[in-house]
């Protein structure tokens, strides 16, 4: 499963690890699917380091229905794992207690070896790296512990896709020609041979 990001900056694809984030991964593919992203924003951009998605619940501009609501406020254990954060890693946002990550999550920017094991990996940036690099050149301002941007950084949409099923696609394609090329073929023989 591929989710895409739309941004005023570009477009970013991500890839899950649901075998090292079950839980994480099917929570945010709910998010997405609910459209819980869309016109929220990067809170944080620090160079070399992460740009930080806000949580859905606080971050939106556009009002929550109830569904999107309820996702966005649970609660998901720390599945932390050996998986290193390094440029292009995803890695849920927590508050101090390891099981507190709701929805706000990280691309990290650069390595980060002191965040392994301490947040959730759920998946990693596939394509959209030019989109990461434009990011790290917005202005920016610190506010305590934070480096954020000075502008508003939208998140405009998101959307997944399933790639084994472009596959199938297509396959079922390219069977589809074939079986057309062998009706023609078999209709041509039968002519032929009664006319």
């Amino acid at each position: 499963m591929i989710m895409v990001v739309q941004t005023s900056y570009g477009d970013i694809e991500f890839g899950f690890y649901p075998t090292v984030a079950p839980k994480t991964v099917d929570h945010i593919f709910k998010l997405v699917r609910l459209g819980g992203y869309n016109t929220n924003h990067f809170f944080r951009v620090d160079k070399g380091f992460v740009a930080q998605v806000a949580d859905v619940a606080s971050g939106r501009s556009a009002p929550m229905n109830e569904e999107q609501r309820k996702e966005a406020e649970k609660k998901i254990v720390g599945e932390f794992s050996d998986v290193k954060h390094v440029r292009g890693t995803l890695s849920m946002g927590r508050y101090d207690d390891p099981n507190s990550a709701q929805s706000s999550f990280s691309m990290l920017l650069g390595n980060a070896p002191h965040l392994d094991r301490q947040y959730a990996v759920f998946g990693k940036v596939t394509k959209g790296d030019e989109t990461l690099s434009k990011l790290e050149e917005v202005p920016t301002r610190r506010e305590g512990i934070f480096v954020m941007p000075t502008e508003r950084i939208t998140i405009l949409s998101t959307y997944y896709y399933d790639t084994k099923m472009e596959s199938c696609e297509e396959e079922r394609s390219v069977l589809k020609r074939r079986l057309q090329a062998s009706f023609v073929e078999v209709e041509r023989q039968r002519m032929k041979c009664f006319p």
